[in-house]
This record gives C-alpha cells, sequence and structure tokens, in this order.
C-alpha cells in the first residue's frame, strides 16, 4: 500500500550508533527565513515498525494535517523503541529542522522511554504536574498514594514548555521548548494521536510559530481513475491559480484529491466550489463525493437506501472482504439483508439450500449467476452481488467471476481481474465491485 504523505523523503534506520552530546548552538534558527514555511521532521518509534508489524500511518496523517498551517515536512524516520536510537533520531532531525515531532513511546510500560529520553537529550527536567495528576486521580477515582507508580509517571511533564491534553487516553502529549527548537511528542495510538494533533497540537503551533490554522477546501474523492490519469487531465483543462495548493493520497483504486486555501472565506469557498464543477466537468462518472468524511461503501448504501433497496452478499474470492468492508458504513443495517460466506461455490450453494433440477449440471448449479438468484431467493433481497472463485485466465491472470442481480430479476455477469495477492488484491477487489454497483445506482 502507498500512500502520499510527506514528499520529501522518508529514511528506515534500522541501525544506529550511540548518541554523542548534542551541540545546540549549531542548529538552525526555531523560525524560517520570512514567507518559508516552518520545517519539521517526524520520528516515529516502535519495534514492530521495523519488523513489518505494521505499517507507519502517522507520517501519513500528521503531514496531511499539519500541511494546511503552512508546516513543511522535510523527512521521516521510523526507529526502534530504545534510549540510543530515538536520542540518534532526535539528532539527526534537528539538524534540519526548527520543529520535531516524535509518535509513540509515552504509555505506562517499561518499553514507553520516550520520555525520558527526550529529557536525557533536551537537558529539560520532568516533573509532575499539578492538574495532570488530578485528571489521572479522576480517570481512575482514586487518591494520588492509591494511583499506580507506572500511571502516575505519566503525569511527568517538561519544566520548561507545556503539555497536550489526551481526552481518548492516559498519557499527555509533551512539548520541550529549547531555545532553538520544539520536540513534541505525542502518544502512538491513532485514537489518541489524530485528536491531539487536531485539537491540541494545530492550536498550539499556530501560537508557538504564528502558523495559520487551516483554510478553506474541498477533496474529491475518485474511484477507477488512477492518481497521474486524474492529476494529468486537470492540468490539460484547468489552470489552477497560484494560491491554491494540491495534495493527494490513494489507496485500494481510490484517489482523493485535496484542494487548499490558506484562508476561510465565503469567497474562498465559492472560488473551491468552482473549481470542484470544473473538475466534475471532465471527471465526474468517477467521482463519488465532494468531502472528506463520505466513503465509498457509505455513498453506495445511500444510494441503495433512497431507493428503499436491499442488497445481499454471497461471497467466494473475495473471502467476506465485501461484507466487512461494509460493516459500519453509515446505512448499512438499513439496507444490508445478509452475506453468504463459503470457500468454494459448491460449499455456498448447500449453504443456500437450493436443490438441484433435473438435467442440471454441476457447473450450471454452480454458476455465479444461479448463486445470486438463490442468495436472493434466500434472503428475498433485490440487489445481490456474488463473487466466485479465483481462476486464471490462458495467460495466468488470476480473475473471479462476478455477478449482479438486479430488481428486475436480471443477473449480469463478468470477469474481475484480481490485481496483487492477498489484503491489496481484495481491496482493489472491493473497490471495483462496489464502484460497479454505484454506476448501477445512478
Amino acid at each position: 500500500m502507498r500512500r502520499n504523505g510527506c514528499a520529501s523523503w522518508q529514511i528506515v534506520l534500522l541501525w544506529l550508533s550511540m548518541v554523542s552530546p548534542v551541540v545546540l548552538s549549531q542548529a538552525p534558527p526555531a523560525e524560517d527565513s520570512v514567507g518559508s514555511p516552518v520545517r519539521y521532521m517526524i520520528v516515529v518509534t516502535g519495534g514492530e515498525l521495523l519488523a513489518g508489524a505494521y505499517a507507519d500511518g502517522h507520517t501519513f496523517f500528521i503531514t496531511k494535517t499539519l500541511r494546511p498551517l503552512g508546516l513543511q515536512c522535510v523527512g521521516s524516520m521510523s526507529v526502534d523503541d530504545r534510549q540510543a536510537d530515538v536520542k540518534e533520531g532526535l539528532r539527526f532531525a534537528v539538524d534540519r529542522a526548527a520543529l520535531v515531532i516524535v509518535t509513540g513511546g509515552l504509555g505506562p510500560t517499561d518499553n514507553d522511554i520516550t520520555r525520558e529520553a527526550l529529557r536525557d537529550f533536551t537537558g529539560i527536567a520532568l516533573q509532575e504536574h499539578p492538574d495532570v495528576l488530578a485528571a489521572m486521580v479522576r480517570r481512575f477515582n482514586v487518591s494520588p498514594d492509591e494511583l499506580r507508580p507506572n500511571l502516575r509517571r505519566q503525569t511527568q511533564t517538561p519544566e520548561r514548555g507545556t503539555y497536550l491534553k489526551n481526552a481518548n487516553g492516559t498519557a499527555v502529549g509533551l512539548v520541550f521548548e529549547m531555545e532553538r527548537h520544539v520536540i513534541v511528542a505525542l502518544p502512538g495510538p491513532p485514537r489518541e494521536l489524530q485528536p491531539m494533533v487536531r485539537d491540541e497540537l494545530a492550536p498550539y503551533l499556530s501560537r508557538r510559530f504564528g502558523t495559520h490554522l487551516p483554510g478553506a477546501s474541498i477533496t474529491l474523492r475518485f474511484v477507477g481513475l488512477g492518481q497521474s490519469q486524474i492529476d494529468q487531465t486537470v492540468k490539460d483543462h484547468i489552470t489552477l491559480p497560484v494560491d491554491i495548493t494540491t495534495s493527494s493520497q490513494f489507496e485500494g483504486g481510490r484517489v482523493d484529491f485535496t484542494f487548499s486555501l490558506p484562508r476561510d472565506t465565503p469567497e474562498d469557498r465559492a472560488r473551491l466550489k468552482d473549481l470542484g464543477d470544473k473538475i466534475a466537468e471532465h471527471l465526474g462518472d468517477s467521482i463519488y463525493a465532494r468531502n472528506e468524511t463520505t466513503s465509498l461503501e457509505t455513498h453506495v448504501m445511500k444510494l441503495l437506501e433512497a431507493r428503499g433497496a436491499t442488497l445481499t452478499l454471497a461471497e467466494v474470492g473475495s473471502g467476506g472482504a465485501l461484507a466487512a468492508a461494509l460493516n459500519g458504513a453509515e446505512g448499512t443495517h438499513e439496507v444490508l439483508l445478509g452475506a453468504y460466506i463459503a470457500p468454494t461455490t459448491s460449499r455456498l450453494h448447500q449453504m443456500l439450500g437450493a436443490h438441484r433440477q433435473s438435467g442440471e449440471t454441476s457447473e450450471t448449479a454452480n454458476s455465479v449467476e444461479q448463486l445470486a438468484r438463490e442468495a436472493a431467493a434466500a434472503a428475498a433481497s433485490q440487489w445481490v452481488i456474488t463473487t466466485g472463485e479465483p481462476r486464471r485466465d490462458a495467460q495466468g491472470n488470476s480473475f473471479v467471476e462476478v455477478a449482479f442481480r438486479f430488481p428486475d430479476g436480471c443477473v449480469e455477469s463478468r470477469p474481475v481481474r484480481l490485481s496483487g495477492t492477498g489484503e491489496a488484491a481484495r481491496a482493489r477487489l472491493v473497490t471495483e465491485l462496489l464502484d460497479q454497483l454505484r454506476r448501477r445506482l445512478r
């Protein structure tokens, strides 16, 4: 999976030498020259990242959120959660940016060492903050003396700096204010980090560096087109004003383009709406939403809900990925009647309780078209999507046969190529199926 976030570069430090003393007097000033964006670097901590247990999503979120503030990410690195490695990453970062953002390692366990690593690196002592302690005591409904030592450690904040409130956890963010640098430490869990960045870090950076709060923006969400094709079409047909900044990200066959202005006035919003209308003239068939919150799943569920229609899924080759994607989407509970998932089409046929008619062949009975009819009858559903077993064509390309059953009883099927392997292939297949349904519902 690839996402655009920090465009400059990204470095993964797999081995780091021991830290030598930091010479703060050689660092760049906290504020860049007039008119230049404030430069920052991200240091993501966690051995799980380097072991490939999960991907770094923090860089993507932070860069996307801070770019409208006039902040420029000049690098992101992943380091192990060991003090020597964190300090070496910090040493590298402060040579290149006035602001350094560290993620992870603020929890209560023994391997949560970011707090102490930053204390040693900056020379700024930690002390128990009475307000943080009071909040912790209220959270656990105990007296200060009854608070577990590992939790009480989380009430320590820098003597020179401040802290960022955490509405979703126990670890507050830490802000170490040095003479020429600011180092911010954020908790690792996304459900804690993301609200903290939006609600606490962004206002702090606005005060500290004179950055502006986010201006007006419009996000166009595309499906069925590649990022480069969208970009080229916009360049061929529309001249973007110089004050509009553009960013994009893509995943699983879906592409988001965001167009932003530094201010947020009625005139700015009108300009962005006009821009969205112009782009839609050329790419409207592939735009499914014009905001950041509506997912493709929710969009399709809302189209079905507006028709008073129902949907049933019968999955083999997609392995339940379509049902999983729709789970939790707005409108799903009103629309989705059921999901049947089996490892083979014959097992799915048995699950649906169908009986072969006289003279019917095994191939006919287990075809995706027949399974779509059986699923419609079993669930009394108007719309059905069925995926068959993965197969290969004469050229060795992997594909699945997909069938759509419509409210009038007609069934259409077609092969859909599987691009990639594993979860990535299933994610693209889900996008393809939802896009096909979206186009039939318009």
